[in-house]
């Protein structure tokens, strides 16, 4: 049964199609549907520990660890579950994205939503592209705890354009490491054509920040409009009051009237 069950799914990197060498794009299929998609472009920003030039104190340094194009990855598509892992460089990197879909009362009765609820990281230091003469090099993982990120409604995508921040807690002596998201576009449950994701709940930052570009054309259109109509006013107001008798100030006129 296991077999049978691995031969239905389908796993895709289709990273290539996107024209951003920094972002990927990941699908998981079972029984020849799309269960899983997700587009970001992702980076890993890790602190680990050098010897000082006196081989005596500890210094600090940085890598920065993008998520390589061309990345194994599995895929679990569930119910209620759903789970993504990616991982690249011969597995000295590995990625899990964890999926949770689950209802909360609203004043319009029950509703559903999905999440991404749990993030793991696994580095090692032992590998030399980004991490140089680091001290002890082993493998560490770095969790993220008690996560509720990436909110969206039952039955769409999530999108967002922006970069986003997540820190995650890492088994290296609980060194904070920082996953910077960008470009997201996910939907890891619902997915009702293959291949295209349902309609996009975007996050709060990209609504503000498509307000802030629509607020001007907004407020011109409506100064516009106020102009116009102050003009057509203005217009009807003069035409009446041209076709009205001019009534002489000077009384002397008067006899001249009738």
């Amino acid at each position: 049964t296991a077999a049978r069950l691995a031969a239905e799914q389908e796993v895709e990197n289709l990273s290539g199609l996107s024209p951003n060498p920094e972002k990927d794009i990941f699908v998981v299929r079972e029984n020849r549907t799309t269960c899983l998609m997700a587009e970001f472009a992702a980076k890993f920003i890790v602190p680990y520990d050098v010897w000082a030039s006196n081989y005596v104190d500890l210094l600090t340094e940085q890598a920065d660890i993008p998520l390589a194009r061309g990345a194994e990855m599995k895929g679990k598509c569930g119910t209620n579950e759903s789970e993504l892992e990616v991982s690249w460089l011969e597995q000295a990197y590995t990625l899990k994205l964890f999926f949770l879909k689950e209802g909360h009362n609203t004043s319009r009765g029950q509703e559903a939503f999905w999440r991404l609820s749990r993030i793991q990281f696994t580095y090692d230091t032992a590998e030399r592209t980004y991490f140089k003469d680091a001290v002890s090099p082993g493998k560490h993982t770095a969790s993220s705890h008690r996560l509720s990120a990436l909110v969206t409604p039952a039955g769409k995508s999530y999108e967002c354009q922006a970069q986003q921040t997540i820190s995650l807690i890492s088994s290296d002596h609980q060194k904070s490491v920082q996953l910077l998201l960008s470009e997201v576009r996910i939907q890891p449950f619902d997915i009702t054509a293959d291949f295209v994701f349902s309609e996009e709940h975007k996050c709060p930052v990209d609504q503000r920040e498509q307000l802030e570009e629509t607020l001007p054309l907004i407020l011109g259109l409506i100064l516009g409009l106020v102009i116009v109509i102050t003009l057509c006013i203005y217009h009807i107001h003069h035409k009446l009051t041209a076709n009205q008798v001019q009534i002489p100030r000077d009384r002397s006129q008067y006899k001249h009237m009738g």
